[in-house]
């Protein structure tokens, strides 16, 4: 190990260069009756939830398996909702886009959120201003977020088709073209998340030392190693918890998609929430739309297992 290595290593667990990197045991609290009388209290509320939220899902469990609408359950079909709905080339395809969305909404958002935050944690002139206008993304509605970018893209005369065309492209229409409507949908994304994940990693930052970066600068580390070494691992633990929420609320997002291109051009946009949408409300086939919706659960859970070992795996010192 370099002596670079060795003083970021000292640097991360708050050691000098002489010392000796022991850290004083921790005692365990001794256990006490408090948590079984909060537990009475909270247990009729605890009862509560679970009847309101039990019933649609056991009513939901029900449609999946039977050929019926949304007024009658229908006759009990087996898995072949299940069979038929993973044999539907749409579903493929609606499967595929939600595994770009979510991938660039995670993603993109996330480095955009790191990079802002990062940012601000400096000093930066009129620094409250410039973050409130930072969260204007999250706080506006997702309606008049929409209403801006189709005014901005739709049409020929908005003003970023206007602007292609004096570079000369002509007959740029981003929401009729289905490669351009996708990355619009996915630039949208990145565009209303981007303020939650800077959210998530200014919390993230804030309880990372800032002497521990000086240490590091004394051991001759640069700032991509500091960066690297330093603040990555040490903000490991909320960039995985930003990455479980931010692909739930991507997987999900059903406005943000049918407010701007709905699903279209020609499905290029579909999703699997707005195919499910679809599938129930407008199709009125509510078997195979539930289907849909309970594929697209057990996915997540999968992704949330995976992401939450990351977590306990995540040794910070």
């Amino acid at each position: 190990m370099s002596a670079v290595s060795e003083g970021i290593e000292r640097a991360r667990r708050g050691v000098g260069a002489g010392g000796s990197g022991r850290t004083t045991p921790r005692r365990r609290r001794r256990p006490t009756g408090g948590g079984l009388t909060l537990l009475l209290f909270a247990l009729p509320s605890l009862i509560l939830l679970l009847l309101i939220n039990l019933y649609p899902l056991v009513y939901a469990a029900m449609q999946s398996v039977r050929s019926g609408n949304l007024i009658n359950l229908g006759p009990f079909v087996g898995l072949a909702n299940y069979r038929n709905v993973l044999t539907d080339p749409d579903f493929w395809h609606s499967a595929l886009f939600t595994l770009i969305f979510t991938v660039t909404g995670v993603f993109g958002s996330w480095a955009v959120g790191l990079a802002l935050a990062m940012l601000l944690r400096g000093k930066v002139p009129a620094g409250g201003v410039f973050k409130v206008l930072l969260l204007l993304p999250w706080v506006v509605p997702v309606v008049v977020s929409a209403t801006s970018w189709n005014w901005l893209v739709a049409t020929p005369q908005s003003p970023l088709p206007e602007f292609f065309s004096l570079l000369g492209f002509d007959n740029v229409l981003f929401l009729s073209d289905p490669t351009l409507a996708k990355i619009v949908v996915c630039v949208f994304k990145v565009w209303i998340s981007f303020p939650f994940m800077m959210m998530m990693m200014s919390s993230a930052l804030t309880a990372v030392d800032v002497n521990v970066y000086e240490a590091a600068k004394v051991d001759g580390a640069t700032g991509w190693q500091s960066f690297r070494s330093i603040t990555m691992p040490l903000i490991s633990r909320s960039t995985y918890i930003s990455w479980i929420l931010m692909t739930i609320f991507c997987v999900n997002d059903f406005p943000t998609i049918y407010l701007l291109t709905g699903g279209g051009p020609t499905n290029a946009t579909t999703s699997l929430v707005v195919l499910a949408y679809r599938t129930v409300f407008q199709d009125f086939q509510t078997g195979p739309g539930v289907a849909i919706a309970f594929l697209m659960t057990a996915v997540l859970v999968i992704v949330s297992v995976v992401l939450y070992r990351q977590i306990a795996k995540v040794n910070i010192e």
